[in-house]
């Protein structure tokens, strides 16, 4: 009897536990909103003004240098307006970490918005002004802001979030991302501002979650984990606490972050190039290294390439083409709001494992379904459930799991270094994988998914040999997985697997 007394205040803490609150969910969306909702958006909406701005820049030319624009110019013009934005991404990526221990998580996340106002104020300025030179400077520019988000807005959720939701609030960044990709797929449509006339509205409207974000994200706290262990200030650190949680559900999260504090008393946070010269960082980076690259790597670009053609082939009209494009960003957004679901309860091995495992099934099924396009009238819609079931594996794995790992592989000095190389990795795998793309396609054709299902196969396989479960753990006890590691190698000679972790 003593025991059902005992028991029934407890649970009743962990389910209020289970729930976010009010204030905690507004903070989450007023990070996304101007982080890495941008990143998505501006992925996607650049698609849709293709012929109008490859016209414009014909227009432009024949004006100034009265004679019409090569091909090869045109579209090198083009390339670059297009690829420009990962450079800059790239450039964000490398200086996020060290503008949010400089200005802190939300000050860098706010002043992150001016480059996205000056990118729309550009790209707006270029019609008008006939320069196509300032598309150039705007999209690196909206770049930059997203490298920086990407790098940060994680940052401020994964510390703002209670242990227990850790995982599911940390999916703010994926869910972020989609929605992003998802209405900048809307917004281009032709009823919307997919005519042609509208181009240079379609690319301004990027200041509007800029706008958004600066309106709304001042009315929330740093994060405490950031006041009380990188600037010291413990009155600061309780009141977002209270903000955050409540007054009465702060004192495990506070308890927690006092330990950290303790552990890192003395050091300052770690720039990247120390990350790499700490031992005891080897195998948290090596995942870091692997999770991140083949986070582009593992054929969700494949998938959007052959989309188009997919559709086509099941006897979709080419006007008709764009609506079931954006069915796939709808997709993105369920399963990123399904892994948000289900994360806190499998676990973030499980999702990510299980997920690379079904789009290793995918890159079979897709691969005969290619090959045997033609033999049938219905083997084109086992292409179309191929696509749909592939962007929903990455959502539910990849896509959703990998921001996540970064937050908690790492402790609160390592961790901006730690997103500043994670968001490199991330930016050159893009841009490395934009330009070899097409060789790989126009060389292997349909058989380059077994090339992604290897890929998929052997990170799996790391992962289940090597990244311990982190739900419900302090970042302490994360870390302290990967002491006894090493320990574990260095006592028996030989690197053997974290087989005492369970799935």
């Amino acid at each position: 009897m003593n025991e059902l007394k005992m028991n029934g205040p407890e649970e009743s803490t962990t389910l209020r536990r289970k729930v976010p609150s009010k204030s905690l969910l507004l903070a989450v969306w007023a990070a996304g909103i101007g982080g890495t909702f941008q990143y998505g958006y501006n992925i996607s909406i650049i698609n849709a003004p293709t012929k109008a701005v490859q016209s414009f820049i014909n227009q432009t030319w024949t004006e100034r240098y009265n004679t019409e624009i090569s091909t090869q110019v045109l579209t090198l013009l083009w390339s670059t307006i297009v690829s420009i934005f990962t450079l800059g991404g790239l450039v964000g990526a490398t200086v996020g970490g060290t503008l949010a221990i400089k200005f802190g998580r939300k000050g860098t996340l706010l002043f992150n918005n001016t480059f996205a106002l000056l990118a729309a104020f550009f790209m707006g300025l270029s019609y008008p002004t006939s320069t196509f030179e300032l598309l150039i400077v705007g999209r690196f520019l909206t770049g930059v802001n997203a490298g920086i988000a990407i790098c940060v807005q994680p940052l401020y959720i994964g510390e703002i979030a209670p242990r227990a939701l850790r995982g599911a609030m940390a999916m703010g960044t994926s869910i972020f991302i989609t929605g992003g990709i998802f209405t900048g797929q809307v917004i281009g449509l032709n009823e919307l501002l997919g005519k042609e006339e509208y181009w240079p509205i379609l690319l301004s409207t990027i200041c509007i979650p800029a706008i958004i974000q600066l309106l709304a994200l001042p009315w929330f706290p740093e994060s405490p984990r950031y006041l009380l262990i990188d600037r010291g200030d413990d009155v600061a650190c309780k009141k977002a606490l209270m903000w955050f949680h409540g007054p009465d559900k702060y004192h495990g999260e506070k308890e927690d972050m006092e330990s950290e504090r303790v552990s890192a008393l003395g050091i300052k946070p770690k720039k990247p190039w120390e990350l790499f010269t700490d031992t005891s960082l080897r195998w948290q980076l090596l995942t870091l290294f692997v999770i991140h690259t083949f986070q582009q790597l593992n054929g969700i670009n494949a998938i959007y390439f052959y989309a188009d053609y997919v559709f086509n082939q099941a006897g979709i009209p080419a006007n008709k083409i764009p609506y079931a494009t954006v069915g796939t960003g709808a997709c993105e957004c369920i399963t990123a709001l399904t892994c948000g679901l289900l994360i806190e309860s499998l676990g973030r091995r499980v999702l990510i494992i299980g997920g690379y495992c079904l789009m290793s099934i995918c890159c079979i099924c897709f691969t005969i379904a290619l090959t045997f396009q033609d033999y049938s009238p219905w083997v084109p819609y086992l292409s179309m459930i191929c696509v749909f079931a592939f962007i929903l594996s990455f959502g539910l794995g990849p896509g959703g799991v990998t921001n996540i790992l970064t937050t908690e592989l790492f402790t609160q000095t390592d961790r901006p270094a730690a997103y500043m190389i994670g968001g490199s990795i991330n930016w050159v795998a893009f841009f490395f994988i934009g330009m070899i793309f097409p060789f790989i396609v126009n060389g292997l054709k349909q058989y380059c998914f077994l090339v992604f299902l290897v890929i998929c196969c052997l990170v799996a396989t790391y992962i289940f040999f090597v990244v311990p479960e982190t739900k419900n753990k302090t970042f302490l006890e994360i870390q302290s997985e990967f002491h006894s590691r090493k320990k574990l190698i260095a006592a028996n000679g030989t690197e053997g697997p974290l087989l005492s972790t369970p799935m």
